[in-house]
C-alpha cells in the first residue's frame, strides 16, 4: 500500500514540476517551411483517435525554436541531412553500390516514402521502419554491414531519406500483413505504466497534454518530425532513442531498439499522427 501511495506521488510530482501543473495552449498559427511550403499541423483526428484533432509538437514550442524549423537554413537538423546526402551516394560494401545505384536521385524516388512507413516486410513476417529497410538493403543489395543503432550513418541517412517527404500527410498502411495486430499491440504499449514513476505514454502526451512538465510542455508526442534535432542534445535523435529516454526517464528498464515492443509502439503512435506533415528534421527543446 505504501509503495502504492509513493509511486502515485511521485508520477504527480513528475508531472506537476517544482511549480505545480500549469496550463499552456498550443499557438495558433501556421508553418510555412522557407516562405513557400505550408505545413499541415494541425488536422481532424482519423477515426477511434482519442483527440479530435492531432497537433505537431511544433505547436507546443517556443517562438524561437518555431522559427528555427521555419528556416532551412537556419534549421541546425539540416547540416545532417547534408551529411545523409553524400552518405546516399557513397559506394559501400562488396557489390560496389551506394543507395543512389539503385534508386537514383532521392527527391524523385524517395518522394513519399517517410511518410508511409513503418510498411509491412512479409521477408521478416514484421513491420519495418526506415532505418531497418536501410540496413535491409544495405546487406542484402550492397554487401555492406548494417548500421548499429544510432551509429555511422543511421540518423544522418535517415533524415535524408524521410526529408524527401517533408510537406507530405502521414499515411501508414494498416490493412497490410499483420499491422493492426502490431497496432494493437503498440495501443498496449501507449497506455501501459511503468517504472518506479508508474507513468505510460499517455500519462504525458494524452491526459497532460497542453501543460507543463517543470519547464517543457508537453505536446501529443507526435512522432512526424523524427528524426528531429535536439536543442538539449544538440543533434539529430532518432524515434527509438526518444522511446527508450521517455521509458528511462519512468524509471523503467528500456527496450532494445527496434525490439517487437518498440516497433509495435513506432506503429501506434506513427497512426496516432496521420495527416500531419512530415516535418523531418523537425526541430525541438
Amino acid at each position: 500500500m505504501k509503495k502504492t501511495i509513493l509511486r502515485a506521488s511521485l508520477a504527480a510530482f513528475a508531472i506537476a514540476g517544482y511549480a505545480g501543473i500549469a496550463t499552456a495552449e498550443p499557438v495558433d498559427e501556421k508553418l510555412t517551411i522557407d516562405g513557400e511550403r505550408e505545413m499541415t499541423v494541425k488536422t481532424k483526428a482519423p477515426e477511434g483517435h482519442p483527440f479530435d484533432e492531432v497537433l505537431s509538437g511544433w505547436l507546443f514550442r517556443t517562438k524561437e525554436t518555431r522559427a528555427l524549423e521555419a528556416d532551412s537554413f537556419a534549421n541546425p537538423g539540416m547540416l545532417r541531412v547534408e551529411e545523409g546526402e553524400a552518405l546516399w551516394n557513397k559506394v559501400e560494401g562488396t557489390a560496389g553500390k551506394s543507395c543512389s545505384t539503385c534508386h537514383g536521385d532521392a527527391a524523385e524516388s524517395m518522394k513519399g516514402v517517410g511518410a508511409a512507413y513503418p510498411k509491412w516486410d512479409k521477408d521478416n513476417n514484421r513491420p519495418i521502419n526506415i532505418e531497418l529497410q536501410v540496413n535491409k538493403c544495405r546487406t542484402e543489395q550492397m554487401g555492406a554491414e548494417a548500421y548499429p543503432f544510432d551509429k555511422g550513418g543511421q540518423k544522418p541517412l535517415t533524415a535524408y531519406v524521410k526529408h524527401q517527404s517533408i510537406g507530405m500527410p502521414v499515411a501508414a498502411d494498416l490493412t497490410a500483413g499483420e499491422m493492426q495486430k502490431w497496432w494493437d499491440k503498440g495501443k498496449e504499449v501507449y497506455y501501459t505504466r511503468t517504472g518506479q514513476l508508474n507513468l505510460s505514454c499517455a500519462s504525458c502526451h494524452e491526459q497532460n497534454a497542453g501543460k507543463y512538465i517543470r519547464a517543457d510542455h508537453l505536446s501529443q508526442g507526435q512522432v512526424n518530425g523524427f528524426p528531429t534535432y535536439r536543442l538539449k542534445q544538440a543533434d539529430l535523435v532518432s524515434l527509438h532513442n526518444r522511446f527508450r529516454g521517455c521509458i528511462r526517464d519512468t524509471r523503467a528498464e528500456y527496450p532494445k531498439a527496434f525490439s517487437d515492443e518498440l516497433m509495435a509502439l513506432e506503429v501506434y503512435v506513427t497512426w496516432r499522427g496521420t495527416g500531419l506533415s512530415v516535418e523531418t528534421p523537425g526541430v525541438r527543446q
